[in-house]
């Protein structure tokens, strides 16, 4: 379903996963690409006059309080998802903020409740949940088309640059593995086979306090098992391997973004492409149209009770390696 209306989207944060959420959000039928901002006027006006958006401001507060705007895309670093959605929120704006959604449950619980108070839309940018192949291996999964999944090894690895004052070293602004990769494999375990019944996980804590290795197992009570590994010192194959009864599926790195999976059976092997013509944001942001067109406050498919679940998940997991931000 595409809607008929425009929607006129804010940007909050002007990095580079901004960048190319807003060259899929120009493709997109029914979005304009309304407002950036920047805490530097500066840093503002260069990203709109790079990415083709019509408004560029100085502050957040200001992009807030500007009425055209119907939704706010945050795309700041981890530790300032909570604040920043929470001023969105407060003006009533629609929220579209990227993963992950805080730093823990309880900012998470703030944020829904806030969001419901306001009677506005709010959902986390978990876009793998909202591309095509991978909607198709969860389609598998529930017709049980290859039997029980009984495994899942998926990992999301690469190497960084030292640097422990940029932020993927930096523990001030949520740095680590876990929250900046980790949790694709973790969000792949919990959609694919559900709420583990034992979690199990090891790190390697750098210099800076951040986990640069995270290597995580989830035991269900059926006999599943889920291996996921996350790493910001070394490039990992990034894929997810599921063993089924009757097939092994792999999706092909890098399985969080629009990729190909291959199904293997005892009788055959066949790789089927799922290729795009965007990053694979534009998916998300169609779903996020159709769920304002119809004038819902939580997204069906990436739901708040979703959102709590992962973020539950990653905070039994930091509490395991003993990392406390």
């Amino acid at each position: 379903m595409e809607t008929t209306k425009t929607y006129n989207w804010g940007i909050l944060g002007a990095g580079k996963i901004a960048a190319k959420f807003v060259d899929d959000l120009h493709k997109v039928p029914g979005a304009k690409v309304y407002a950036v901002a920047s805490r530097s006027l500066d840093r503002a006006a260069e990203f709109a006059n790079t990415n083709n958006v019509s408004k560029a401001y100085g502050s957040y507060l200001e992009l807030v309080h500007d009425k055209e705007i119907d939704i706010i895309y945050i795309a700041t670093p981890h530790v300032f998802h909570f604040d920043h959605t929470m001023l969105a929120l407060e003006h009533k704006k629609a929220v579209l903020c990227e993963k992950p959604f805080a730093m823990n449950r309880e900012q998470v619980v703030e944020m829904i409740a806030k969001a419901k108070k306001e009677n506005v839309f709010l959902m986390e940018a978990l876009w793998t949940y909202f591309l095509p192949h991978y909607q198709y291996v969860l389609k598998l999964i529930a017709t049980k088309k290859y039997g029980k999944l009984k495994e899942l090894k998926a990992d999301f690895g690469f190497e960084a640059p030292y640097n422990r004052e940029k932020r993927i070293f930096n523990k001030e602004l949520g740095g680590g593995s876990l929250l900046d990769v980790g949790i694709y494999p973790v969000f792949a375990a919990l959609t694919t086979l559900g709420i583990p019944d034992k979690i199990t996980a090891h790190a390697q804590i750098g210099e800076t306090g951040v986990d640069e290795n995270c290597d995580i197992q989830f035991n269900y009570k059926d006999g599943a098992i889920a291996n996921l590994k996350s790493s910001i010192k070394e490039t990992t194959p990034t894929e997810a391997i599921l063993k089924f009864e009757d097939a092994v599926i792999t999706i092909n790195s890098r399985f969080h973004q629009p990729s190909s999976i291959t199904i293997k059976t005892e009788k055959r092997e066949e790789t089927i492409n799922f290729e795009v013509d965007t990053h694979g944001y534009n998916f998300e942001v169609i779903h996020v149209q159709e769920m304002l067109s119809e004038n819902r406050t939580e997204s069906n498919i990436m739901s708040f009770e979703k959102s709590l679940e992962l973020i539950d998940l990653l905070d039994t997991i930091r509490k395991r390696i003993g990392l406390e931000y």
